[in-house]
């Protein structure tokens, strides 16, 4: 069976991951203008967006071991365009409120495609090359994550109506997942049901009893919460920063297309990354990026220097690019029969992109946006830390 087709929307989807979540760095100072919020109320953007991630993907587990990979992909599709259409009424009206709802139903559904559409991919084509087709589809989400910050800044950032800034964009989406959502009914499909779903359909329980027999998870969860909780707050904050006339002094909009940068770094990083865990050790690899993240970070909050101020955190998006899924893989090496419910264990702590940035908001609120920066730095030095104990505890 030729899976061309169903694995060229499998890739757009992860383009609209990458370009839907990315685009929250933008939304964040225009709702923080439009609405005349604190740093810390901007955050909350956050916290609904990734707090779904904590609450959903182990139901979104369940849900697809149930009812099979096509109605997973094709709900979370329907689901994130529903939460995309509620910011029609929150811009209209200027109700901060059904922002944060939309953006709640609208990660919901982008939750739910994750955890369906990974292994969907492995299904499209030769086993053998499953391997090839995720490293494929996962570029395209880095250059989602590119592109969203350009786009987001001329229709978002650039616009004069504030309103139809906000309306524009997200209805453009909300019709792109209902179109890719009805492709899903029309294109040609392997036959699932030839694949074992394995312990996906396991009990809550059966998560907690993996986490007591495998005492390096907490490590790993923990690793993962300060990752992605850095990263996202680092991105959030970012057109504020070079905002800031001892940074750069950039208006909103041309801050964000800097934005672009930090998003395109990671995606060069996930290239460079391959080679070196090819010649290296990952866990050194990891050490190091880990490492000079907190360095660059330091630096560039200490250094009044405008442009190596702005170069210094905007490359520290290169370094980004290895952590995760080197994170993820010392978290469940050698874990045999349990890994699935490690990864279950594993992706809920992306509720770190939630909280990390709502506590910088907060130290921004109450001391200073540079000085608010050591939050993700103190989460760089525990992944630091972290990994030669992911690297060295036995599963």
């Amino acid at each position: 069976m030729n899976y061309r087709k169903s694995l060229m929307v499998v890739t757009l989807l992860f383009f609209l991951f990458g370009f839907i979540t990315c685009l929250n760095d933008i939304l964040i100072p225009h709702l923080k203008e439009l609405l005349t919020l604190n740093y810390t109320q901007a955050m909350l953007v956050q916290v609904c967006f990734f707090s779904a991630y904590f609450f959903l993907s182990i139901p979104s587990g369940w849900f697809t071991d149930k009812y099979g990979y096509r109605a997973g992909i094709v709900s979370g599709l329907l689901i994130a365009a529903v939460g995309t259409l509620g910011f029609l009424p929150a811009a209209q009206y200027g109700a901060f409120t059904i922002f944060l709802i939309s953006l709640f139903v609208l990660a919901s559904g982008i939750t739910l495609l994750q955890v369906s559409v990974n292994p969907y991919v492995t299904l499209l084509g030769d086993p053998a090359k499953s391997a090839f087709r995720l490293n494929l589809v996962q570029a395209f989400n880095s250059l989602g994550t590119t592109l969203a910050p350009l786009v987001g800044s001329l229709l978002i950032l650039e616009s004069t109506d504030k309103v139809s800034g906000v309306q524009i964009p997200y209805s453009i989406i909300a019709v792109a997942l209902t179109v890719v959502a009805f492709g899903f009914f029309k294109i040609q499909l392997p036959k699932l049901s030839e694949y074992s779903h394995g312990e996906a359909s396991s009990t809550l329980g059966k998560y907690l009893a993996t986490l007591k027999k495998h005492p390096r998870l907490y490590l790993g969860m923990l690793a993962i919460f300060c990752y992605v909780g850095a990263e996202v707050s680092i991105g959030s904050f970012m057109v504020s920063w070079m905002a800031s006339p001892d940074v750069a002094g950039f208006d909103a909009a041309s801050a964000g297309k800097y934005v672009s940068f930090y998003w395109g770094g990671a995606m060069v990083g996930r290239f460079a990354g391959s080679l070196l865990t090819a010649y290296f050790k990952p866990a050194k690899v990891l050490r190091w990026s880990t490492l000079l993240s907190a360095v660059f970070a330091a630096v560039a909050i200490l250094l009044y220097s405008p442009g190596i101020s702005l170069w210094l955190m905007l490359l520290i998006g290169l370094f980004n690019s290895i952590q995760f899924p080197t994170i993820f893989s010392l978290s469940v090496a050698g874990l045999g029969k349990d890994t699935p419910h490690a990864s279950g264990l594993l992706c809920t702590c992306i509720v770190g992109g939630a909280l990390i940035p709502l506590i910088q908001g907060a130290f921004a609120d109450n001391l200073s946006l540079r000085f608010s920066y050591i939050v993700p730095i103190i989460c760089y030095l525990y992944l630091t830390w972290s990994t030669s104990r992911l690297s060295d505890s036995k599963a």
